[in-house]
Parts: structure tokens; C-alpha cells; sequence
């Protein structure tokens, strides 16, 4: 093939809109670059800026970055020390890796059905899991929606936040300290005649992971948070930091994530705030456009700062339908759940997680990421205005 047929070919591919896409700027490249001029390539000092950055942002004790979610869910169960053959409690919508790590090491999986309006698992199904034998419970926090995790703890057994899609989320404010805001707000001075008030400052609870005695940030290239490979797997206190941090000074340096790696995700955490901005207008201008429609998102809890993923739409028609129409008009749309553990044992599962397997096969994921422009956001709202 000629060169100029190839640019042509390579220019054609390039006009469809993609489902994902990691947003990759020069900062982030510059950070990559950096760290291949310096022949720094495998772990090191970029690692350890990740991980600080990281503890700064979400309040954890203490974190490891390993080179995949995976091996991160590895290491969690090696800390937990559960006996072999225990219950683990996994959403039949959590990422495939997660069954195939449980069957791996020896741990029993029991798949629990979702809320076909959140694509979170449910309490009732939890519960008689726990009934069944679940030891544990990985708790998926699909397209940034969080739960009702108060009431998952109460059950009385461990928890392993997964917060790839959730990153940097927040829990509403706790009753007590509602309360000690309000307090705190009544006695300001108001501002005088002529001046102006000071800004308030976004009220947060606690940060999504901080509930679990382990939580898993997949940093895969289709997560919020992008090391083009690898995973953060963070213990909120330090009885349990303790623990993982002996298994990661022992652990080889294969299973520890490279600095280049690390060094896409630090840029990514620093960014961050800029590109959820840009997710929130988006998905914000996209909930309008299906308003009218008989296609409906997720309900998001009231007064959680949940972060925006991408947007999935629940499909009141085929999906094949709308894939070829949106793709006449130059947009890839996908299974949100392509990769998921019903999708993988759709055969297994799909008469015991029914809303589960409802979802896989009708909710679509719409492209949502901060490099898309205006053009290309309102090609989108058109298409979602407009869905057979």
C-alpha cells in the first residue's frame, strides 16, 4: 500500500466517533516522554508521585500500584487471608477479571443480580448471598454510581470497594457533620454593603473507597482514570495499610506498576477536576436530549457527587437498531457491559441475575470523555433526539 492510500485509509478510520477514549493531552504525553528520555521506565520515583497525589485527593492510608486490577485483587485477598473455598459476592456487571480471580485463587464465586435503574447490585440480593455463605462482597461501582454502602456494611462482612468508574466520588456528608457545616456556616459574618460574599467551597462526605477495607482504581485504557495498563489497590486505615504494605515490600517488580505507566496516571489525577468539568456539561446536555424519549439513563442518589464515566442508555428497542443508525450517523456505540461477568457466563447466570442479563443486552454506553468537541457532542444529542 502507497503512502498517500494509507493517509487516505488512516484519515477515513479516524471520522468515526469512538465509544471510549482516553484523554491524552501534551501534559500527559511530556510526563510519558520524560521518563523514557531519562531511561526511568520501570518502577520507581513516578510510582510513588502517583500514589502520594492519589492519598492527597481521596484520604487513604496507604496504596500500591500494581501492574494490573487483577493482580491489585490478588494482593487484597492475600491481605484478607480468607480461607480457601469462602463465598466471594461479585455483580453479575463487575468486570470479567473479577470472577476469573476469585476461580483462580480458590474462592467460591456467588454472582448477585442488579437494580435495572442503577446497575448496582441489590441489598436483598446481597443479603441472601451473605445467607449463602458470602464471606466477602466486591462491591463494582458501575458508571460512577454509589450505593447505599452504609447498609452493605451493616451485613457484617468485608467489603472491597471497586471505584474504577467511581473515582473520586463522594458519599453525602454524614448527619454529624451536616450538622457541625451548619453550625459553622450560621456563625459567619455576612458580607457588607458593596462587597462581595466569599465563594463556598463544594461541601464533600467521605470520597468513594474510603468505605471498604480494600478498594481497586482499575487504570486500565477504558477506566476514568488511564495508565494505559494497571490498577491502585488502597487501604482506607491503617490496620489494614499494614498488612498490605508488608505483602508489597516482598512483592516482585514485575507485579508493580512501570513508571511510564505511572506517570500517564499522575498527570490524569492532576487533571482531573478539569476533565470531570467537561464529562459533567456533557452528560448534562445529553440527559436533556432524551428527556422526550422512551430511552432513560441511571438515577443518580440525591446529594452524591458522583463522577460521570461515560453515558449509558437503557433501550426501550433493539440494540442492533440503534448501533446501525447511530453508526450511519459516524458514532460507535457499544454494549456498556461487553466485558462483564454475565457477558462472559451470560449461559451460567442469566436465569438467576434476570435484570442483570436485561442490561447486557439493552443498555448501550454513548461516547462521553472530555475530548470530544462541541461539533461532535451535538452530532450526539441530534442522534439521541432522534433514536428508533
Amino acid at each position: 500500500m502507497s503512502l498517500w492510500i494509507f493517509q487516505d485509509y488512516f484519515k477515513k478510520g479516524t471520522k468515526m466517533i469512538q465509544t471510549y477514549s482516553a484523554t491524552i493531552r501534551r501534559k500527559e504525553m511530556e510526563a510519558v516522554l520524560t521518563c523514557m528520555v531519562d531511561e526511568k521506565i520501570g518502577p520507581g520515583e513516578m510510582n510513588e508521585k502517583l500514589v502520594q497525589t492519589a492519598k492527597e485527593l481521596i484520604g487513604f492510608d496507604g496504596a500500591v500500584a500494581f501492574r494490573s486490577p487483577a493482580i491489585a485483587l490478588e494482593y487484597a485477598f492475600k491481605a484478607l487471608d480468607l480461607p480457601k473455598e469462602s463465598g466471594i459476592i461479585l455483580s453479575a456487571l463487575a468486570p470479567a477479571y473479577q470472577i476469573l480471580t476469585i476461580e483462580k485463587l480458590g474462592y467460591k464465586p456467588l454472582v448477585a443480580d442488579v437494580n435495572e435503574e442503577t446497575g448496582l447490585m441489590t441489598f436483598e440480593a446481597v443479603e441472601q448471598l451473605v445467607k449463602e455463605g458470602g464471606r466477602l462482597i466486591i462491591f463494582n461501582e458501575s458508571m460512577g454510581i454509589l450505593p447505599d454502602i452504609k447498609k452493605f456494611l451493616e451485613l457484617g462482612i468485608p467489603l472491597i470497594e471497586d471505584v474504577s468508574q467511581s473515582a473520586l466520588s463522594s458519599y453525602p456528608l454524614e448527619p454529624q457533620e451536616a450538622e457541625e457545616l451548619a453550625k459553622k456556616q450560621q456563625k459567619k459574618v455576612p458580607a457588607q454593603d458593596g462587597e462581595t460574599p466569599a465563594q463556598e467551597e463544594e461541601v464533600l462526605g467521605k470520597r468513594a473507597g474510603m468505605y471498604g477495607v480494600f478498594s481497586i482504581l482499575s487504570m486500565e485504557d477504558r477506566d476514568i482514570i488511564t495508565a494505559g495498563g494497571g490498577a491502585l489497590l488502597f487501604a482506607p486505615q491503617r490496620k489494614e495499610w499494614t498488612v498490605l504494605k508488608h505483602l508489597a515490600e516482598e512483592a516482585p517488580s514485575t507485579d508493580i506498576i512501570p513508571d511510564m505507566n505511572a506517570a500517564l496516571a499522575y498527570v490524569e489525577f492532576k487533571e482531573f477536576k478539569r476533565n470531570e468539568k467537561t464529562r459533567k456539561d456533557f452528560y448534562a446536555l445529553f440527559s436533556r436530549a432524551i428527556m422526550s424519549g422512551r430511552h432513560k439513563t441511571y438515577l443518580r442518589p440525591q446529594g452524591s457527587l458522583s463522577t460521570i464515566y461515560t453515558f449509558p442508555l437503557v433501550l426501550n428497542s433493539g440494540f442492533k437498531d440503534v448501533k446501525a443508525y447511530a453508526q450511519k450517523k459516524g458514532v460507535e456505540v457499544r454494549p456498556a457491559y461487553e466485558n462483564s461477568v454475565i457477558a462472559m457466563r451470560q449461559e451460567e447466570y442469566s436465569s438467576k441475575c434476570i435484570c442483570a442479563n436485561s442490561l447486557l443486552l439493552r443498555c448501550a454506553a454513548f461516547p462521553l470523555y472530555p475530548r470530544l468537541g462541541q461539533k461532535e457532542a451535538s452530532l450526539i444529542v441530534k442522534i439521541l433526539c432522534s433514536l428508533p
